[in-house]
């Protein structure tokens, strides 16, 4: 039999990488012609046919082999099999709303699509979650972070994964051609052919201004669910090292405030998760330019020093925790006296380089509920101008107020609806007690996601209004699968539950409000610490009941 090869090459210098494609076996041969493989079969009645392509890749000197295996045997390879047991390791759920459960169960197969096996530390492959296909199949900071925080829930592993990856690539130095400074956080890394050569920062990149204080967050999260008092000790040191970079470099001007600002000639305008360059516009839509200090920097700056208050207390050592405790206190004034405003009943998008309020309504504001950097008597104004109609669309909230001169629905960051945005909107929103708009923005989504193929969550669809025929647009070029948008479902859900771990003192509370469009619900092998729980949740008229029907009943405390 003749072995049957196509093979793709480019060849750059020193950069090179291959591609080659052919049949494992069978008959007829294949016919190459007009940039594909034909195949010309003859089949008698009752006679089938298969015949497997094998792909072989080569990046560099690094090759690729195709799986021995034919298709058919897929599901008992060992790849196949770590996701297996990761699906049947992780959260399950029974509902008698379908389609919750048919957004829960894609959710978790995408993220189990999504898995990275990176190197942590000592070179030990750990698995992360890749930021989403088919354009960002690469190592993130806020992206897996925030896909570690959604999925702590389901299987803290991916946290675990991500901080260990993260805290090997702490940057050390400062790099301004990067926008690397001592102790920040990565942004993305990319092996392709421009950063091989150097043409682009990506190698890694470090124009991110929220992913130091989210590892911080993420590293205290992962601590309450897991109760792992190993786990603090081992990332100290990058966890004092991102202090110091929020302290030092964080706030560029010593006010008190997280600002961003690239050195790089390449380097992003913005680098907060709304990172396009038309991100930050004024209310009047000229973009504001130069360093900015968005909202929810200083909110997850709030937040990371009192989770890391938290975790110095249990490291016994109680003064650095009272002096962070007073540092996010003097944070919480500081912000709500330069940031709120009154007439609007919101808080500005962004203090400019001049420190003037960019009083643009955007999605922004929701984020610092979720951190708590909102007093309670304001935090009700701050829902009220969410869910007004213009920024609330029926299929979620908009990233810009439709009101604004550049608000367009179908634009990338202007207008969109993102999932992610809106689950950590919801468990804001939750946090102040709002459960009735939390479940309205968990409908939204959920309906939004049963009008796309398979129940699965773009990166972000259209923010155009919802109407009775209507349906949501999912943007163009949107990635499908992407880990935020699958992570979302679980986010929402705690969101509705109103879980809340401590693990390090052996509790999960709880605060379910089951809307009536979700009556019923059953969480299968929740993980905290070393235990395993099943509880079911029930609505009986206006009340939500639950029962533990697995686990230790007296470390489930109702709030």
């Amino acid at each position: 039999m003749i072995d049957q090869r196509l093979r793709t090459t480019y060849r750059n210098a020193d950069f090179h990488r291959t591609m080659s494609v052919g049949p494992h076996s069978g008959r007829p041969d294949a016919v190459y012609a007009n940039g594909r493989l034909s195949f010309e079969v003859k089949l008698a009645p009752g006679q089938a046919w298969h015949c497997c392509l094998l792909y072989e890749i080569t990046d560099c000197a690094k090759g690729f082999a195709a799986p021995s295996c034919c298709i058919q045997q897929a599901p008992d390879t060992h790849a196949a099999g770590i996701r297996a047991d990761w699906r049947r390791s992780a959260l399950k759920i029974r509902t008698g709303n379908e389609e919750v459960y048919r957004l829960f169960r894609q959710a978790v197969d995408d993220i189990a699509a999504l898995e990275l096996p990176h190197p942590g530390t000592g070179g030990t492959a750990r698995l992360i979650p890749a930021a989403g296909l088919p354009w960002f199949l690469a190592l993130f900071g806020r992206d897996s972070l925030i896909t570690s925080l959604q999925t702590m829930l389901v299987d803290p592993a991916f946290g675990l994964g991500t901080l260990d990856v993260l805290g090997t690539l702490q940057a050390r130095e400062r790099d301004d051609d990067r926008d690397a400074e001592p102790g920040k956080i990565l942004h993305k890394m990319r092996h392709g052919e421009l950063a091989h050569f150097k043409l682009i920062p990506h190698t890694p990149y470090y124009g991110t201004a929220d992913a130091t204080p989210l590892y911080l967050i993420t590293l205290h999260s992962a601590w309450l669910w897991t109760g792992d008092r190993a786990l603090l000790e081992r990332h100290l040191p990058t966890a004092e090292a991102c202090l110091s970079w929020i302290d030092i470099y964080g706030d560029r001007d010593g006010d008190g405030f997280q600002e961003y600002e690239t050195r790089s000639p390449a380097g992003y305008e913005n680098m907060s998760w709304k990172d396009a360059g038309d991100a930050v516009p004024y209310p009047d839509g000229t973009l504001v330019k130069g360093p900015k200090a968005l909202c929810e920097l200083q909110g997850y700056v709030y937040d990371a020093w009192n989770g890391m208050a938290e975790m110095f207390d249990a490291l016994g050592q109680g003064s650095r925790a009272e002096a962070l405790r007073a540092k996010a206190l003097a944070l919480f004034q500081h912000f709500n006296e330069a940031f709120w405003d009154e007439e609007g009943g919101f808080y500005a998008y962004a203090l400019d380089g001049a420190k003037r309020k960019v009083l643009t309504v955007a999605s922004n504001p929701g984020h610092c509920l979720w951190s708590g950097i909102v007093p309670p008597e304001r935090a009700g104004r701050v829902v009220t101008r969410l869910m007004e109609p213009d920024m609330w669309s029926g299929w979620g909230i908009r990233t810009l107020s439709a009101r604004h001169p550049s608000y367009n629905p179908y634009s990338y960051q202007c207008g969109s609806v993102w999932p992610h945005d809106n689950a950590i909107i919801a468990l804001g929103l939750k946090r102040y007690g709002y459960a009735a708009e939390a479940a309205c923005i968990a409908r939204d989504v959920s309906e939004a996601a049963s009008h796309f193929l398979l129940n699965q969550l773009p990166e972000l669809y259209a923010g155009v209004q919802r109407e009775p025929d209507g349906f949501p647009v999912q943007y163009l070029g949107a990635n499908v699968p992407q880990a935020w948008a699958a992570g979302s479902a679980f986010m929402l859900l705690q969101a509705i539950l109103g879980l809340r771990p401590d693990a390090p003192r052996g509790h999960l509370h709880i605060d379910p409000v089951l809307p009536p469009w979700l009556p019923d619900i059953t969480l299968t092998d929740l993980r905290l610490g070393s235990e395993r729980f099943d509880i079911r949740f029930w609505r009986v008229g206006e009340a939500t009941h639950h029962e533990v029907l697995r686990g230790d009943q007296a470390a489930i405390q109702r709030r």
